[in-house]
């Protein structure tokens, strides 16, 4: 990790509730949430570096994107899908992952980390079209980050469950 993003966020990455996302796996088994976080705030620090902001604005970028996912919370685990079965029809879906933990992930990193509004609204938004549309150049930063990083990472995940199906379709020589 560079040294400028260490010297912005080191508190938030060496925090023990930070430190509890790598027990969640992410997009595929070799991915957590931390190991995804930590690409979404570098690939958002080099799209700010590009854009050339200020340091406050390059800062926020950076908090917001490595706490966009701060959910707390196995999605894929029991707990949440005994929450989830409570409801049903257009009730259980708009209580989905993708639809709530923007929300959730924006409260937990403000109480805890102290973030402004404005990063608070970075992280709400970062599930746009399924959330609300980013107002911001922080929103939109996290946003693209999020989606650049979330697909290599799902390409990467599908690739490998391939892989062999594709092996095995090749002609012996």
């Amino acid at each position: 990790m560079d040294s400028e993003i260490q010297q912005l966020v080191g508190h938030i990455l060496e925090h023990p509730r930070f430190q509890q996302l790598r027990l969640f796996e992410h997009h595929g088994a070799e991915n957590s949430v931390y190991d995804h976080s930590v690409a979404v705030a570098e690939a958002a620090y080099a799209i700010a570096r590009r854009m050339r902001l200020s340091e406050d604005e390059t800062a926020s970028v950076v908090r917001a994107a490595l706490l966009h996912d701060f959910f707390g919370y196995d999605w894929r685990g029991d707990l949440f899908r005994r929450y989830l079965h409570r409801y049903s029809g257009l009730q259980r879906i708009m209580r989905m992952h993708a639809f709530v933990h923007g929300h959730i992930a924006a409260e937990r990193a403000r109480c805890m980390f102290g973030l402004s509004a404005k990063e608070c609204d970075a992280i709400a938004r970062h599930m746009f079209p399924l959330a609300a549309m980013p107002r911001t150049r922080i929103a939109w930063i996290v946003t693209l980050a999020d989606k650049v990083v979330a697909s290599r990472e799902m390409i990467a995940a599908v690739g490998g469950y391939l892989s062999p199906a594709r092996r095995r379709a090749l002609p012996e020589a």
